[in-house]
């Protein structure tokens, strides 16, 4: 029988750990929490300081019986559970579920599951942290208090099922915030000249930029006209010629939140995928041979840049002997965010050895991409800036000026091994100019007129809301994923082009939100709410009096909310047209993700139909039917007859009204890198990019 009992989360780590430790101890797993707040009721002892009344989760209790004869027959147990509050918050409830008293040296903590962390961690075991138990017992009756005393209001008032959280309903008003900007935004029209110059055989481009010395915007086509007027033949001569050196520095390993961003960026991975890959990552890999289990990333919930000097000089030999010592960049202190507890590190590869083309067999293809990312942010973030040359060129003709830029990668650095991506996916490439200097003359090849009309800003994708959550210092690295899918889950938002859109429901209920519970919504109040749970975890100030205060002013709001928040009847609107099953009238029902169709007759008749938004173009196929908007399975919106299956007309491209100029046929909507193209479905015909 083993000597040590070690009780981790996971099956998959307690393996991995357990052929590090050797036969003296037995590596167990408690599947996560054991005990919690009970699901059917609040709790919760507001009479008695808040007291939580915690009980065996259900389903747990063959688990936790388990634990209890492992622990009886070992001379000690160590719980080992993640290195953060819900890792402490664990150990602690497992520590009065197994009478293991929490003041003794039980609790090991380790960053990386690799031989050497986990056999240092169990050298310097330590007491449980009330501090950190105590910041994620705060945070847990406070989302209890605002989620089971307003949800109950919510589905009295407004709809059954729904419910109010700190987090989700400010990321709900973040995006509702950013659609109604979008509605209020009033096009601006505004124009650009591009050139095409001629030095010899060879061309560049440039852009229009003032008159005079001075820059000119130009808003309209009499702009264009009056400064076109004003230039003279064909030739432009040289004025200005700038060539500067300019070094860009890599960026830092990745935090949690960068991690989801990045990952959403390059791999379009959700980040509730990401994070459930890193952490079959972190606990470990099934190598195969003499390597065995291993886990292949430091711990994935961290608001650190922080690197161990192990780390950083197994990154150095890495790149001396991959790249050449011209690559070795200089040690650099990580930049701590405000808020950022920086109690790990970074999200890095335990081993830098472990290249991604030498682990590839190893792992899934998912498993693969995101091992490889986070490698290659580790080992570039260690490397040498890269050089740019760089390059304008200032044009002129009677006055009339026009700027040309370039710039040529002169030495890679840290490039060579990655670039990071960005919302927009705009590849960089090298635009170089010819060899010019002050005092020459080129000449005009062609003048390119071209009008815009500023855009709205645009929709939260899932790494842009992360990124905007983080700058507003609301939530943590662990909420971020599970904030995301609740919101979508709820039926408060949904994904329209990977792109966030409340729906009606989600507005309905920010409103009531907005009149009676202003706080909960407010993102200054949230941020607040998360400075006081970390000053819990410094041991600054005491969980009680936090929650306490918080209370103060949310039961008043909670019985006004009661008496004065009036019933919101989500009424079913008359379709005007038949069900064909059964003859009854259809009608407009609100869902999880906003209206559909459904037959009046429920529940004698579950007859059910998307509502098809119809784009004016008559199907090319079948020429009886009419083109509509419709969802995939994945939500990824495509465009179909409405005969369907009469007719099997599809388009993941929006078709228009006007036929093709050249041979009649259908013209559609491409996505392109600026906007939008317009070309023909069958010959070469396309339009100018639309911005």
């Amino acid at each position: 029988m083993a000597d040590y009992l070690v009780i981790v989360e996971s099956p998959a780590k307690a393996k991995t750990i357990e052929r590090y430790l050797g036969k003296k101890y037995k590596v167990k797993a408690s599947l996560g929490h054991v005990r919690d707040l009970p699901r059917s009721q609040m709790g919760v002892n507001v009479e008695e300081e808040f007291e939580p009344k915690y009980i065996t989760i259900r389903g747990k209790g063959p688990v936790l019986k388990d634990l209890k004869a492992a622990a009886k027959k070992a001379k000690r147990v160590y719980l080992a559970a993640d290195p953060d509050r819900e890792g402490e918050a664990i150990a602690w409830h497992l520590a009065h579920s197994l009478d293991i008293d929490d003041q003794s040296k039980c609790r090991v903590v380790f960053n990386e599951i690799t031989k050497e962390a986990i056999k240092d961690s169990f050298k310097q075991p330590r007491t449980i942290d009330s501090d950190l138990v105590d910041a994620q017992q705060a945070r847990r009756i406070l989302d209890r208090l605002v989620g089971y005393n307003i949800s109950p209001i919510l589905w009295k008032k407004v709809k059954k099922g729904l419910s109010a959280g700190r987090v989700q309903s400010v990321a709900v008003k973040i995006i509702i915030d950013r659609e109604n900007e979008i509605k209020k935004f009033n096009p601006e029209e505004y124009w650009t000249i591009e050139a095409n110059f001629l030095k010899g055989k060879e061309t560049f481009e440039g852009s229009f930029y003032g008159v005079d010395g001075k820059k000119k915007e130009l808003k309209t086509e009499e702009d264009v006209e009056e400064v076109k007027s004003k230039l003279k033949g064909d030739s432009y001569s040289v004025d200005k010629v700038n060539k500067r050196e300019r070094r860009r520095n890599p960026s830092l390993p990745f935090t949690t939140s960068s991690l989801q961003q990045e990952a959403a960026r390059k791999l379009n991975f959700r980040a509730k995928k990401t994070m459930m890959i890193a952490q079959q990552l972190y606990e470990g890999i099934d190598l195969g041979g003499k390597q065995g289990t291993a886990g292949l990333i430091t711990y994935m919930r961290t608001d650190s840049t922080r690197l161990s000097n192990t780390a950083k000089e197994e990154a150095m030999n890495y790149i001396d002997s991959t790249y050449g010592k011209e690559y070795l960049g200089k040690s650099k202190a990580s930049k701590k965010q405000e808020g950022a507890q920086d109690a790990h590190e970074a999200i890095r590869p335990t081993s830098a050895a472990r290249d991604p083309k030498s682990m590839k067999k190893a792992l899934s293809r998912d498993q693969h991409r995101l091992y490889k990312l986070i490698w290659d942010r580790f080992l570039a973030s260690q490397m040498a800036p890269a050089v740019l040359d760089t390059m304008t060129v200032h044009l002129t003709n009677q006055g009339v000026e026009f700027r040309a830029t370039g710039s040529k990668v002169k030495f890679k650095g840290f490039m060579k091994v990655y670039i990071e991506g960005n919302d927009d996916n705009k590849k960089e490439k090298d635009k170089m100019l010819p060899d010019l200097e002050e005092g020459m003359t080129v000449k005009a090849d062609e003048i390119k007129p071209n009008q815009h009309f500023t855009q709205p800003p645009p929709r939260y994708t899932e790494a842009r809301l992360v990124k905007t959550l983080e700058e507003l210092g609301i939530g943590r690295p662990s909420t971020y994923a599970p904030t995301l899918d609740v919101i979508q889950r709820r039926g408060y938002v949904a994904l329209d082009n990977k792109r966030f859109v409340p729906t009606e429901l989600g507005e309905i209920v920010l409103d009531q939100l907005k009149e009676y519970f202003p706080e909960i919504i407010d993102a200054d109040f949230t941020k607040e709410m998360e400075d006081d749970l970390d000053s819990i975890e410094e041991g600054k100030q005491n969980w009680v009096s936090i929650i306490a205060d918080f209370y103060k002013g949310f039961e008043p709001r909670l019985e006004k909310a009661e008496k004065e928040m009036e019933e919101i009847e989500i009424k079913d609107e008359p379709a005007g047209i038949d069900c064909e099953n059964c003859g009854h009238e259809m009608v407009y029902k609100m869902g999880r993700y906003g209206k559909f169709l459904a037959c009046s007759n429920f529940p004698e008749c579950r007859n059910t139909k998307p509502i098809l938004k119809k784009v004016g173009v008559t199907c090319p196929k079948c020429k009886e039917g009419e083109v509509v908007e419709r969802k995939s399975k994945k939500n990824r919106k495509f465009f179909g007859c409405d005969r369907y299956p009469e007719c099997d007309f599809i388009s993941w491209d929006k078709p228009i009204t006007r036929p093709c100029p050249r041979c009649q046929s259908l013209l559609v909507e491409k996505r392109a890198k600026k906007g939008t193209q317009i070309q023909c479905t069958e010959c070469d015909y396309k339009e100018q990019q639309q911005s």
